[in-house]
């Protein structure tokens, strides 16, 4: 346990700690069905015709075989680092999942539409529910960093260990075609398919199939399951993460239908994470059924034997990476800020060159705009903001200054005077959770026209009348070279009405190549700054400070 002050513990370690697994009816039927059959079927093969035959495989040695075998030094060390790395993904993605513990198939995210969520709580229809109400406590047992809300800390790690995974993979790539190894995994023939659900028939049916040494080559079912994880899974896995990126998808509009929807891509990288977990456990089970010294000598030591060196040498890399998981948990909570800025100094300048480079333009039609949007952020209670709503914000005089040359006060009469501009776009949350509106307003290029800001102004900060999680104003800050794209509003209205309050009134930003979080909602007053760091912690904004989240979150 953690010891939180009492702000900190109501966020991370709630009362409420319950964990619930749901899954639509149709979708479990669904999917009992379809395992079901394919055991039924392999059973009644068993039955009808018998064990189907599989070739006895002779004892291969280096004498007699002259095929590609073994395991190089550098097949034995992406198979660990592999296994750190994914190890390190499941825990930090299970963390981010239960941010927002609901998955879709659909982009709108209306509550009640999920096929499976990982909470006992339907949303509240008589009161205001908020995303970060909605998410869940998790045990940091199973993942990294645990608790709830810590989603912050959750993507660093996985940030930072998806360029590890993806190194190790392309290193595996390049050395597996840069010698004969490759001819080990990728089947050569369809045969290779019915050879497969021969040795499948076997398992099912509880018989063990004639088990070739490992050393000099696999049967069909093990070179299938390789060449998928390999091959299918990986790619999968980095592709629909990409796939919820704004800066993509808002910039490629027929990217993530390729999945299906942004929410759909979603809901397959998590079962692609799924995929992974129940390789492993299969994976681990018949190494230890099929003779587990000999197995491990081959993948740890990279020898043919029956010594004990590998099993030895084995545990200590297991121990290894469960020990990163007692580390990783200690320095998400006792140096939060020099993991945010390691992750920074890693991604921050290949994002200006690529992410950051995307222009949205995205603009989907009337019939998309979501039925239900998720309301998220702490209503302001100043009185001053109670005042100003309850008289419709007439008197609302937006305050722009700074390091420009000519500051100006406008009403929201004078923004909307100023120039309009509508866009129908999709908004993603860091929690997860998207959701489709027409947005309308000033575009912020024409504000800062307005305003003429100096040379060394770069950096625009928006003070919003709300607070942060923890307390204090809520800020955000962006470049100003990001706010003059196109689709960046000031937007005074949402779906063709006047900006309601839960949303934002009497303004809020909209940056479509970026996360929600950074589209400051109830703006009270914007000013022109050299440098983030001049406010705050000096991390760019209110959720960096506090919670750790991207200076720059095109992801």
């Amino acid at each position: 346990m953690v010891p939180f002050d009492a702000a900190h513990r109501a966020v991370h370690y709630p009362e409420d700690r319950r964990f619930h697994i749901w899954i639509r009816p149709s979708i479990l039927i669904g999917i009992a069905v379809a395992v079901l059959a394919v055991f039924v079927a392999a059973w009644i093969e068993f039955s009808v015709v018998g064990l189907p035959t599989i070739p006895q495989v002779s004892q291969s040695t280096p004498s007699n075989f002259a095929g590609p075998h073994g395991f190089p030094l550098w097949v034995r060390y992406c198979h660990f680092f592999n296994f750190f790395f994914v190890m390190m993904l499941i825990r930090s993605g299970l963390s981010i999942l239960m941010d927002h513990p609901r998955l879709y198939f659909n982009d709108d995210c209306t509550p009640g539409s999920e096929w499976i969520r990982f909470t006992p709580i339907e949303v509240p229809r008589d009161r205001i529910w908020t995303a970060k109400d909605d998410c869940r406590y998790i045990s940091p047992v199973v993942a990294t960093p645990g608790y709830r809300h810590t989603i912050g800390i959750a993507r660093v790690w996985h940030f930072i260990n998806v360029h590890g995974f993806i190194v190790t993979g392309i290193l595996f790539a390049v050395m597996l075609f840069g010698t004969e190894q490759w001819r080990r995994i990728v089947p050569n023939s369809s045969l290779v398919l019915m050879q497969g659900w021969n040795i499948f028939v076997h398992y099912a049916t509880l018989n063990m199939p004639p088990e070739p040494n490992g050393f000099y080559g696999y049967n069909a079912l093990q070179q299938i399951g390789y060449f998928t994880v390999f091959f299918v899974l990986g790619p999968i896995a980095i592709l629909t993460g990409i796939a919820m990126s704004p800066a993509v998808v808002n910039h490629f509009p027929w990217y993530s239908p390729i999945f299906g929807g942004r929410q759909a891509a979603r809901s397959i990288h998590f079962l692609t994470m799924l995929s992974f977990f129940a390789f492993i456990v299969v994976h681990v089970t018949l190494i230890v059924m099929t003779g587990f010294a000999r197995n491990m000598n081959h993948i740890v030591m990279g020898t043919d034997d029956q010594s004990s060196g590998g099993m030895i040498w084995g545990f200590v890399g297991i121990g290894v990476v469960v020990l990163s998981w007692f580390v990783a948990h200690y320095l998400a909570w006792n140096h939060p800020r020099g993991l945010q800025h390691a992750l920074k100094s890693v991604t921050y300048p290949m994002q200006l060159l690529t992410l950051n480079q995307l222009v949205p333009h995205q603009n989907y039609s009337e019939a998309r705009i979501s039925p239900f949007f998720w309301p998220n952020g702490k209503m302001p209670v100043r009185e001053d903001w109670k005042q100003l709503a309850h008289a419709g914000f007439h008197d609302f005089r937006l305050k722009v200054g700074g390091l420009v040359d000519n500051p100006v006060e406008l009403s929201i009469l004078d923004i909307e005077r100023l120039g309009h501009f509508e866009g129908i776009t999709m908004h993603h949350c860091i929690q997860g959770w998207t959701g489709i509106a027409k947005w309308g307003g000033l575009p912020v290029k024409q504000l800062i026209e307005l305003v003429r800001p100096k040379p060394e102004a770069k950096v625009v900060a928006f003070f919003s009348f709300g607070e942060g999680l923890y307390g204090g104003t809520y800020y955000e800050t962006q470049t100003v070279d990001n706010l003059i794209k196109a689709e960046s509003l000031l937007a005074t209205h949402m779906n063709g009405h006047p900006l309601p309050e839960v949303y934002g009134a009497p303004l809020r930003l909209r940056v479509e190549n970026q996360l929600g979080y950074k589209m400051v909602k109830w703006i009270e007053r914007i000013e022109f700054i050299r440098s983030e760091k001049e406010l705050g912690s000096g991390e760019g904004g209110k959720n960096e400070d506090d919670e750790y989240f991207d200076l720059l979150p095109n992801i």
